[in-house]
């Protein structure tokens, strides 16, 4: 399914949202535009590689700041094309309501704070990995949570296919989030079972974002419930 606008009338403009996107896809641009070894090397400097912490906790080889540095900057970068326009699309889509709520400064907060504890926990499950983690999925990931706390039966105009044609619905929610997490939630658990070494998608790093994202939001919603409808 590809969501395509929430239905929820916006009181702000998305002006945090927008710079989000506007600055992946500049590092995107960025990125695209290098040799191909110096992309690799910019990809291996500034990704998250949990085999890079380890060695720092241990004292060899790494810097503590170096190794930790990309917990943020892996949040910019993207696999390929692909990878970005759906990080962004959901970024848009669901991105500009939870900005409402939170406010443009404490939601630019919350972003960070899903993304860095989204990166963390992937360190966590894929301990000692040389495969690098990136992309800005982990806290979008958050914004989903958030956004499932405080929007629970908004509707999502979204694109389902349905054997050889797509139709649009309007879904609410809690009903298209609620699956999403669900896949990634299976998936995250058959993660665990294949080979460290292994490429693929940080599904831990949805998994955690999302549950930061929720958890936030379930404490601001308490403090002030008039900030979910």
């Amino acid at each position: 399914m590809i969501p395509l606008k929430d239905l929820t009338p916006r009181q702000r403009f998305p002006i945090v949202t927008l710079l989000l996107i506007a600055a992946n896809i500049a590092v995107f641009a960025h990125q695209i535009s290098l040799p191909q070894k110096a992309s690799d090397a910019f990809i291996k400097q500034y990704a998250l590689t949990p085999y890079n912490i380890q060695q720092a906790l241990a004292g060899h080889h790494y810097s503590l700041e170096a190794a930790l540095l990309p917990v943020v900057t892996c949040m910019f970068l993207h696999g390929g094309l692909l990878h970005i326009a759906g990080n962004m699309l959901f970024l848009l889509v669901f991105g500009g309501n939870v900005e409402d709520r939170f406010g443009p400064i404490g939601y630019l907060i919350f972003y960070f704070v899903c993304g860095i504890g989204s990166g963390l926990t992937q360190v966590y499950f894929s301990w000692g990995s040389h495969i690098p983690s990136l992309g800005a999925s982990g806290a979008i990931s958050g914004v989903l949570g958030a956004y499932m706390i405080f929007f629970p039966t908004s509707r999502i105009l979204t694109l389902v296919p349905l054997l050889f044609f797509w139709f649009l619905a309007r879904i609410r929610a809690i009903f298209f989030i609620g699956l999403w997490f669900l896949i990634q939630f299976l998936s995250g658990l058959g993660s665990l079972s294949s080979a460290s070494t292994t490429g693929g998608v940080a599904w831990w790093a949805h998994i955690g974002g999302f549950l930061i994202g929720m958890l936030i939001a379930l404490v601001v919603r308490v403090v002030n419930p008039k900030s979910s409808r």
